[in-house]
């Protein structure tokens, strides 16, 4: 396969799956701002955001102050924000234009469509409810999903969508743990002092937090038929990182990575390979208790060096050299 068409199919769907992904943040991140919290903490869950997507830089260029408002509108509509869910959309839908001969009809009318879709919502994007048009984005990444797997042939153009969205995923699903966790310090306090300055009950922003962690990656309704109500912080990270059956868990994209690259093999292969056997061996012989001993925020800082050296060896070996997040 040509480079160019690895290359759209791949990012097509790391587009796709970076919008989702975003959209889940906002909306979890949006209706827990609903609830009775601190100030400072309500400021810091949408900081915590930015601090996700690298983007606390790109951001106070051009706003002023942290807040629901403008945290929403930089990550939903800002057009230099090339992780915003506009700028996703936009990219997903010009990639698979490019390579419309290698994907079904179904799944480039899919892309087309939430396209087109976004810019009649853009027309009157300050009437629109926040919480309605994240959870139509969501409806639409996933509605990708669901006809790509049902309408195309289990091929190389296949295996590098599904790449894409599992290199994604897995680089998603470790920053939200990764910030969730910088944070700790700070909950406990909170919930230590059972009751905050202006009356807030720690210990039920405590439980809130951690179930809108889950809730962002599709795992609350999962995790409470593991492990009944209890929300632990190391629970939550034994479900996110080692849990074989959880489809957003660290363990399990790196497990579905091994096949479609095994797939896609060629001659420049073989040191991805060779980097997804000593991922998947590390993950394979370490458990939750050897986590935290080592601490959570190094484990998962490793883990993002890894994946990340994984996908970038991935664009040397299959795509074209200047392809850029």
């Amino acid at each position: 396969m040509l480079s160019r068409t690895a290359d759209c199919l791949y990012w097509m769907a790391r587009y796709t799956e970076r919008a989702e992904n975003t959209a889940r943040m906002l909306d979890v991140n949006h209706q827990t701002s609903l609830l009775p919290q601190p100030t400072e903490f309500l400021e810091q869950s949408w900081k915590k955001l930015l601090t996700i997507s690298k983007l606390e830089d790109a951001f106070m260029s051009k706003y002023d102050v942290v807040n629901r408002e403008n945290v929403l509108d930089f990550m939903i509509y800002e057009t230099s924000n090339p992780s915003s869910i506009v700028s996703c959309l936009y990219a997903a839908r010009e990639n698979a234009r490019v390579i419309r001969g290698k994907i079904t009809s179904e799944v480039w009318e899919t892309q087309n469509t939430t396209w087109l879709e976004l810019q009649r919502i853009l027309e009157a994007r300050h009437q629109a409810d926040p919480s309605r048009l994240l959870e139509w984005v969501k409806h639409r990444c996933h509605l990708f999903r669901g006809v790509m797997h049902g309408t195309m042939l289990k091929n190389e153009a296949f295996y590098f969508i599904n790449v894409g969205t599992l290199l994604e995923r897995a680089d998603n699903t470790a920053r939200i743990l990764e910030t969730k966790y910088e944070d700790q310090a700070a909950l406990k306090v909170l919930s230590s002092n059972k009751t905050a300055e202006d009356g807030t009950d720690g210990e039920f922003f405590d439980f809130y937090h951690w179930a809108a962690l889950l809730r962002s990656v599709s795992a609350f309704e999962i995790y409470r038929q593991i492990y009944s109500d209890q929300v632990t912080p190391k629970q939550v990270a034994q479900l996110l990182i080692f849990n074989k059956q959880m489809p957003r868990s660290l363990v399990c994209c790196v497990n579905e990575l091994i096949p479609l690259i095994s797939e896609v093999k060629n001659q420049q292969s073989k040191e991805i390979e060779r980097l997804l056997g000593k991922l998947k061996a590390s993950l394979d012989y370490s458990d939750i208790d050897e986590v935290f001993e080592q601490g959570l925020e190094e484990f998962i800082e490793a883990f993002l060096e890894r994946i990340n050296h994984i996908a970038d060896e991935f664009s040397n070996a299959y795509l074209i050299p200047l392809a850029v997040a």
